[in-house]
């Protein structure tokens, strides 16, 4: 609960009650991309996909946050979060929260998303609807491609419990009859290979008109007597747990990461439980048959009305070929001297690139890493990397840089959650063809998005530096909104340097003329900009401070922002996911505006703005304002400095979306959103859209679908 005006005048700046629990707002996170999914204006199959997002990150959020409370509260962990709770009073909020959360989802699933996209011919059709025809496809897919890979296993001393793999698809099954071997054991335990398809498309010529899918699901629970001859099936109910994300390794102990974490990696799959999903049908003792196999409790325990692994139907979105049905596609802009026939050192010696993603190619910055393994002047490449794709192209490119002979030294974060298989098969890959490879420091993530090319000119060596708010993955550059810095000024380049100096060596700390850096100088960088826009204010100057970020938690930040509130400083925060600060309460933040922004595309760009008494600081990071960002990771801030580039972006990813009559998400104080999203009763471009209409020229999207191309 905010505190009220009157509770103001004796409240601390560390007091609980400032403050918004970080998991509960994670969660009206997922509200807001839910929303997205029960909004008529976006496209259809778009509306699953969010639908399907929202699922997805949940199961995250179960494997990441919840299980870090839940090892505390086993642990007997003391400590607590910002807003004064227990890990076990967590827990239960969570359980609370998360529970409606799914209900909406499923309600979400049957009630809207289903039948609309049945008005539209595409039909999810369950196995009690299946026609003659399709009952007969059904049960020949199931004896051909399903039963010869099904193991199941009945359950009895010869045959304990099964080990069951993280977020996998399983069947309870309740059986009566004879055994063969005359075992009076009457449950069974079958799973679900994962390289089976969970939707299906069924032959059109069972289908009377349209397209009709099923689930595998279905088909399964249809045909699971075929897996226990002779006996009968009294129950067949699906189950997902889901687990622990963490993978738990004594950097400081181990002598080499790489082989510890591949060999933790395949332990992650049956981690301790977190959570268990089940139909809802399912009898209350084989639910408690379950939490006692998983050491779960009932709060842990999720029924569900449908399909277990909501995330599993976004599969629809290849297999229904219906470009009405999305959003319309659009050619990201390469700005002049990027291109492909540019030369783009010379372009860089003559002043900086800004590219906007996805609005303008990720492309620019694999073809200037490509020419740069190919250029005979330049002698090194120095790259992070955080998050790359399969088969990506700059680390083909990298590749190709050390075998032609350049020194490449690549600072590959290990322990980037979920990506530690691929980043391990990255790492080998470099090594063997002679890159160098580090992984950073012990105890900190190497977050920061750097790659330095040094090159031979006039007899003399140039940088050329890429700085970035996002990760050097192709794919992700087409779907998040981020910013690519390119330059050669020697200042940035000098400190690029130092950094990698820091990350590959030993030594003191680095003094960097250009660059904040976390853990060191970042945080503290900004708490004395936000308290200069503080003097300012009090002084009776103008003071500002605008900016962009995935997630504010860092207690220290809060603080400074609620004093520059009192002193008059207007703030504006557009914060996507997790806020902890309480906006708007009189006395402590009535300065302070937090909007969050929803769209096509995901926000992710961390982009930090200060009056400056009149000179307009921007920054941007690979950091959010978390603690974890600020104390515990190698992360840079990086100025944009020429100044039509700063003004551009100030307007175009900022103060675009601070317009009062868009389409966004506004945070009360007591942690809660509102979407204002209407004006005179008309829908208003979302300023995503604007930016394709002027950046890459693409026409109103209702001018051919009908529909706004927003969300």
């Amino acid at each position: 609960m905010a505190p009220t005006p009157a509770q103001n005048r004796n409240l601390e700046y560390g007091d609980p009650q400032l403050f918004v629990n970080r998991d509960v707002s994670l969660l009206e996170f997922n509200r807001r991309v839910l929303a997205q999914a029960l909004d008529v204006s976006v496209p259809l199959l778009e509306r699953l996909r969010f639908l399907t997002i929202s699922s997805s990150n949940l199961d995250e959020f179960f494997e990441v946050r919840a299980a870090s409370h839940r090892e505390a509260s086993i642990h007997g962990a003391s400590q607590l979060t910002l807003d004064g709770r227990t890990p076990e009073q967590t827990l239960t909020a969570i359980s609370e929260v998360a529970r409606v959360l799914i209900q909406d989802q499923y309600a979400a699933l049957n009630q809207v998303i289903l039948p609309a996209l049945a008005d539209e011919g595409i039909r999810l059709v369950r196995r009690s609807q299946w026609t003659t025809a399709q009952a007969e496809w059904a049960l020949n897919h199931f004896r051909s491609q399903v039963l010869p890979v099904l193991t199941p296993i009945g359950l009895d001393p010869a045959h304990p419990f099964p080990r069951i793999l993280n977020k996998s698809l399983n069947f309870i099954v309740v059986l009566e009859g004879d055994d063969a071997f005359g075992r009076d054991a009457n449950i069974a335990i079958v799973q679900v290979p994962r390289a089976l398809p969970r939707v299906l498309r069924i032959p059109g010529a069972t289908s009377d008109k349209g397209m009709h899918l099923t689930m595998l699901s279905s088909i399964i629970h249809a045909h699971v007597g075929e897996l226990f001859g002779g006996m009968t099936v009294n129950g067949c109910h699906q189950f997902r747990v889901t687990r622990n994300g963490d993978l738990w390794v004594d950097e400081e102990e181990v002598e080499n990461l790489l082989q510890a974490l591949r060999g933790e990696l395949p332990e992650r799959q049956f981690a301790d439980a977190v959570r268990l999903e089940l139909a809802n049908d399912c009898p209350d003792e084989l639910a408690h048959f379950l939490l006692q196999r998983f050491d779960l409790t009932e709060d842990e325990l999720y029924r569900v009305d449908g399909p277990v692994n909501l995330h599993r139907l976004s599969a629809l979105l290849d297999m229904v070929d219906r470009p009405e049905l999305k959003f319309p596609p659009f050619i990201p802009r390469t700005p002049k001297g990027v291109g492909p026939d540019d030369d783009i050192f010379a372009t860089l010696r003559a002043g900086d690139v800004l590219l906007h993603h996805p609005y303008e190619s990720f492309g620019p910055v694999v073809e200037f890493l490509r020419r740069a393994s190919e250029d005979p002047d330049v002698l090194a490449i120095k790259q992070t990397l955080y998050r790359t794709g399969a088969d990506s192209p700059v680390v083909a490119a990298l590749m190709a840089a050390a075998r032609a002979g350049k020194q490449v030294t690549a600072v590959i974060e290990l322990r980037a959650r979920f990506d530690e298989a691929r980043n391990i098969g990255l790492a080998t890959q470099l090594q063997e063809v002679g890159a160098s490879v580090v992984y950073g420091i012990v105890g900190y993530k190497t977050h920061a998005k750097m790659l330095m090319v040094i090159r031979r000119e006039r007899g003399e060596l140039r940088r050329y530096c890429h700085l970035g708010t996002g990760n050097y993955h192709s794919g992700t550059a087409r779907a998040y909104t981020d910013i690519s810095y390119l330059t050669s000024r020697p200042e940035l380049g000098e400190d690029v340097h130092r950094v990698f100096l820091e990350l590959t060596g030993l030594g003191e700390e680095q003094a960097l003329q250009r660059i904040l850096q976390s853990p060191f100088t970042l945080r503290s960088a900004l708490i004395e900009r936000i308290n200069a826009e503080a003097d300012a204010a009090r002084n009776g100057q103008e003071a500002r401070i605008v900016a962009k970020m995935n997630a504010l938690t860092e207690p220290k930040v809060i603080q400074a922002l609620y004093r520059a509130s009192q002193a008059g400083v207007k703030v504006d925060l557009i914060v996507r996911g997790a806020c902890c600060l309480r906006p708007g309460v009189h006395g402590l933040s009535e300065n302070i505006r937090v909007r969050s922004v929803l769209g096509r595309f995901l926000e992710h760009s961390r982009l930090y703005w200060f009056h400056a008494q009149g000179a307009q600081e921007l920054f941007a990071s690979s950091a959010d304002w978390m603690s974890r960002n600020l104390k515990r990771r190698v992360e840079t801030c990086f100025p944009i400095e020429d100044e039509a580039l700063r003004a551009r972006l100030t307007q175009e990813d900022l103060f675009d979306f601070l317009n009062d009559d868009i389409q966004i998400w506004e945070m009360r104080s007591d942690g809660t959103y509102t979407r204002s999203d209407q004006s005179q009763g008309q829908r208003l471009p979302h300023p995503q859209d604007l930016l394709l209409q002027k950046i890459c020229g693409l026409p109103d999207a209702e001018d051919e679908t009908g529909l706004p191309g927003q969300v």
